[in-house]
């Protein structure tokens, strides 16, 4: 079944692309770029988390990192 997912993930990405870039004008070349990568960027990540579902966010990454700094300065 999650394989379904993945192409409905794929197929809407694909729109996206499809629809947006007409609109970039032709010599506008990084624009472009930005546009597969940040696609790209965001098909992987809802790839990712269609198999990882726990995974943990972005808060969760930022407090793993700063919880020494707060154990060191106390309130």
């Amino acid at each position: 079944m999650k394989w379904g997912a993945i192409i409905g993930i794929t197929f809407l990405a694909s729109l996206l692309v499809l629809y947006e870039w007409p609109r970039i004008k032709p010599g506008q070349k990084k624009e472009k770029a930005v546009l597969i990568g940040l696609t790209l960027m965001g098909w992987s990540l809802a790839v990712t988390l269609l198999f990882l579902p726990n995974l943990p966010g972005p808060t969760q990454w930022i407090d793993a990192l700063f919880r020494p700094l707060g154990q060191i300065f106390p309130k």
